[in-house]
């Protein structure tokens, strides 16, 4: 009986034992276990990446466009054909960074014919060392004799009203010039140019030889703008008659004694021969 007992223990034993897993399956699960999480995780990781970068592509391509209309906008409002507007432009290295400084002033004369300054915009990128992102903010400040917003404007002191507002920041190019005889211009300082360029980009930048900063072209945004209104503009017309026949288009200016307006329908008749 005794023998009996000692066997069924030892063989209920064995039973047990072959219920459970030994420490190299246990092992082996473990690390297929982790192989499939790692691939798993490197492939959710290298996707969000990718869905990053193009949500921060078309972010920081929005936000290029958004800002140059701005300007555009502030160009346009003040500079005229009438007014006495004088535009000044400069370009510098920020911690080797491409900024540029942008300041339209219209002035205006009083009873006595002393010239007074009736309003200046002044954009500029400034390199601020307190900020979190790495590049440029880009400032604008606005002074003049009225208040640009009647609302929000007439509580604020005057030191407020000269305070530069910060439009955005991580600004890694920045560049303004002038068009003087459809050459760009990096410095100006007078009457305004025939038309202003501007270029901006938040993207990566990249380390040149001379230890300056820059980026790629296709990663710059670029907007050109016409400031001479009263430019001669000239208009071709194709002359009427048969596909063989060949005929010198008529031309006319918009500066013509007709007096057309840019914004204005135009009929220009040409001349049957």
């Amino acid at each position: 009986m005794i023998i009996c007992s000692e066997y069924n223990i030892k063989k209920s034993l064995i039973t047990n034992r072959r219920k459970g897993f030994s420490l190299a399956e246990v092992i082996a699960a473990i690390t297929i276990g982790s192989m499939i999480l790692v691939a798993v995780l490197g492939i959710y990781n290298r996707a969000e990446k990718s869905a990053s970068s193009v949500m921060q592509k078309l972010g920081s391509s929005r936000l290029s466009s958004e800002v140059l209309q701005r300007i555009a906008e502030d160009l346009d409002r003040i500079i005229s054909s009438t007014s006495d507007t004088t535009v000044t432009i400069e370009n510098k290295l920020k911690n080797s960074f491409p900024a540029a400084k942008l300041t339209i002033t219209k002035t205006i004369k009083d009873g006595r014919n002393k010239e007074l300054k009736f309003e200046e915009i002044v954009w500029q990128s400034i390199y601020d060392y307190e900020s979190p992102d790495t590049g440029l903010v880009l400032y604008r400040s606005y002074t003049g004799m009225a208040l640009e917003d009647k609302v929000l404007d007439k509580n604020k002191d005057e030191i407020e009203l000269k305070r530069s507002v910060p439009i955005c920041s991580g600004v890694t190019f920045f560049n303004i010039s002038a068009l003087q005889g459809g050459k760009p211009v990096d410095k100006w300082k007078g009457q305004p140019p025939s038309g202003i360029t501007l270029t901006m980009s938040f993207a990566e930048p990249f380390q040149r030889v001379n230890g300056t900063l820059d980026v790629l072209d296709e990663e710059k945004t670029t907007r050109t703008i016409a400031i001479d209104r009263t430019r001669k503009i000239n208009f071709a017309l194709e002359a009427k008659g048969s596909p063989g026949d060949t005929e010198t288009p008529a031309q006319t200016d918009a500066t013509d004694k007709d007096n057309l307006s840019l914004g204005s329908p135009r009929k220009i008749d040409s001349d049957k021969e």
